[in-house]
């Protein structure tokens, strides 16, 4: 069994609308090229999924329309010849886009009649493994959609999700109205309506450090109803972070027990019908590839510099927002120690958002010895007793009160995201909390003109690459 989604930045969304839905009432038409993303076993069902990655969309000209009206629209193949020869050069795949006027929720006779028309079309220029996406945009802005699968009548599959990524985010899916709340989020629904109930069930959200912060996060996402949560973490519970760890015991500690099966065994004691699926790795290691493609939205708790690195380019290259979060302690020598800086940081990666490097959160030389110490620990050894690595210290300060807050934060960014519950201009790229000043602020920051990631919009829903997200430096 394979399922198949798609994702799409709301840039595109506007394109399509400006040239589709338009005050004529007619029908309209345009393209769409996706890259891929190929998950072998997601982990929650462990079957197939493929995600399509749109990053181009192309208008049919106006004159090359052959009939418009209200129930159909037809068009020369000239325009699709050039798409699919554009496709098959960068082994993409092409999709087709129009509008019902009529608000009508699915493809009418008229689309099943001509649609297996042009999966002929696309095989025979392109070849038997070709696949051609096909969705309408209603007039009220939902997207459904399909895949055709082969040249045949009724060889598509269902479009299980269809994202749209930017300042905010929207989840299109098969009955998204139609879902029933448990009686334990009744309460939740009336403050932001059932549909916000809905997509925390069926979004699929990972969790990278099950730390103080990371913790925290999985049990407030359990419990606002997230459907499918995946934690991450190669670490074990010990005595000195039992105070930090929701949901830790004195026997976690004494069992060393990985910190991701620890939460994952809280959440299913809550009898929520939650499903949290652990994960002992590295967030870098290739065991987490098809865990991380399958998920919709990405929590950084990390507190490395190079697993951040790693998130970081990761939230560009498929078009999943990753929301990183930080706590940073300096104290003085006084005695008691005083506070020089007490701050949390909450900060959402992904297109048209400036990312951690050029935001001055990771340090690439650190990232780079805690990849030598991790992958050759002789030679990192050796360079720190010759004081040539850096970013060795004492263990960071953290306090629960902080790190849950901070928690707290990074989950109520989502839940605007997704709901708008602070209005038209509420999201928040970039939120620092200054614990010991009782103060937010919102650095701004823009993208390096050379950065590779956040500047480079070719990078932007690239997909699956060989090697996995290009060259990480």
């Amino acid at each position: 069994m394979t399922t198949y989604s798609l994702t799409l930045r709301d840039e595109h969304l506007a394109q399509l609308k400006d040239h589709l839905l338009r005050v004529d009432g007619r029908e309209h038409a345009a393209y769409i090229l996706c890259n891929r993303a190929v998950v072998r076993h997601e982990p929650w069902g462990r079957h197939a999924h493929q995600k399509f990655l749109v990053v181009r969309v192309i208008p049919v000209p106006d004159d090359q329309v052959i009939e418009s009206t209200p129930h159909l629209v037809t068009w020369s193949t000239v325009s699709y010849v050039h798409t699919l020869k554009e496709a098959a050069a960068n082994n993409q795949v092409i999709g087709i886009v129009h509008n019902h006027p009529s608000a009508m929720p699915w493809f009418s006779e008229q689309d099943n009649q001509n649609e297996p028309d042009l999966i002929q079309m696309a095989v025979n220029r392109n070849g038997g493994s070709t696949n051609l996406i096909s969705l309408i945009l209603t007039t009220d802005g939902q997207l459904i959609g399909r895949v055709w699968l082969k040249p045949k009548k009724n060889s598509y599959e269902r479009l299980d999700m269809i994202r749209t990524i930017g300042i905010d985010y929207q989840f299109h899916y098969p009955n998204r109205d139609q879902g029933v709340s448990i009686p334990a989020l009744h309460r939740q629904a009336l403050a932001f309506g059932d549909a916000l109930n809905s997509d925390f069930q069926k979004m699929r959200i990972g969790i990278v450090g099950c730390g103080g912060t990371g913790s925290a996060l999985a049990m407030l996402l359990a419990r606002l109803g997230a459907g499918q949560l995946l934690l991450i973490d190669n670490d074990i519970v010990d005595r000195t972070n039992l105070n930090r760890l929701h949901g830790a015991r004195q026997a976690d500690a004494d069992a060393m027990r990985p910190k991701a099966k620890v939460v994952a065994r809280t959440i299913s004691e809550m009898g929520l019908g939650i499903r949290a699926i652990p994960i002992e790795a590295w967030v870098a290691d290739p065991e987490c590839r098809d865990p991380l493609r399958s998920c919709d939205v990405i929590f950084g708790c990390t507190d490395d510099h190079e697993g951040r690195l790693f998130l970081n380019r990761f939230a560009y290259y498929y078009i999943t927002p990753v929301i990183d979060i930080g706590l940073a302690i300096e104290l003085n020598n006084g005695s008691p120690p005083s506070f020089t800086a007490l701050d949390g940081r909450v900060t959402v990666l992904g297109p048209r958002h400036t990312c951690l490097l050029c935001r001055s959160v990771i340090d690439s030389e650190i990232a780079r010895t805690e990849a030598m110490r991790r992958s050759d620990p002789d030679e990192y050894e050796q360079r720190k007793a010759e004081a040539y690595v850096i970013g060795e210290a004492n263990p960071n300060p953290a306090v629960i009160t902080f790190t849950t807050e901070l928690a707290c934060m990074a989950v109520n960014e989502l839940i605007h995201r997704l709901q708008g519950f602070r209005g038209l201009d509420g999201a928040i790229a970039n939120r620092v909390r200054k614990f010991h000043l009782g103060e937010d602020r919102r650095p701004g920051h823009k993208p390096h003109t050379a950065c590779p990631i956040c500047a480079n919009e070719t990078v932007w829903g690239r997909g699956d690459t060989e090697p996995f997200l290009g060259r990480i430096d």
